[in-house]
């Protein structure tokens, strides 16, 4: 099964596409998609569109993960992020993939064991499942691994 996992963010998004066969995990391509500080909002979610569009026709995957949002403080952010999110939740969606939701909590429970991971335990346990010389970075980018990771356990048993 091959996963692409999603980190959504205006500014950064981080995207991440493994190949899940039993029982073991292998990195396809990952990387970011960027968009310029201080452009128009319609026109950096385009940007998104049009980068989560061609990664998604060159790769094919079946599933997309996505994190959920989780924000106790700063409300701008979360709408931005949340622009991202839907953005490429609809890229998703238009090109029949099937698109699983986790919280960062869950991604982290389930990666390292512990709830309140931080960004270095992260990158090196995605190291670790992917078998890298390197942790992915930005940790933008490994977070959107550790989401389809999390997705290949989860599906595994489907």
């Amino acid at each position: 099964m091959r996963i692409i996992g999603i980190d959504p963010g205006t500014g950064i998004l981080g995207f991440g596409v493994i190949d899940a066969t039993k029982g073991k995990t292998k990195l396809v391509t990952a990387g970011v998609i960027t968009t310029p500080p201080h452009t128009p909002l319609p026109d950096r979610l385009e940007e998104i569109y049009d980068g989560l569009t061609q990664i998604i026709a060159e790769t094919n995957p079946e599933v997309m993960a996505i994190e959920k949002l989780f924000f106790n403080q700063n409300i701008t952010t979360a709408m931005s992020v949340s622009h991202a999110r839907g953005v490429a939740m609809l890229t998703g969606q238009q090109a029949k993939l099937r698109i699983e939701e986790y919280t960062p909590l869950q991604i982290k429970q389930t990666m390292t064991g512990y709830g309140r991971a931080d960004k270095k335990q992260m990158q090196e346990m995605v190291r670790m499942q992917l078998g890298l010389s390197e942790a992915p970075k930005p940790d933008d980018c490994a977070d959107a691994l550790a989401a389809a990771i999390m997705a290949a356990f989860t599906l595994r048993g489907q």
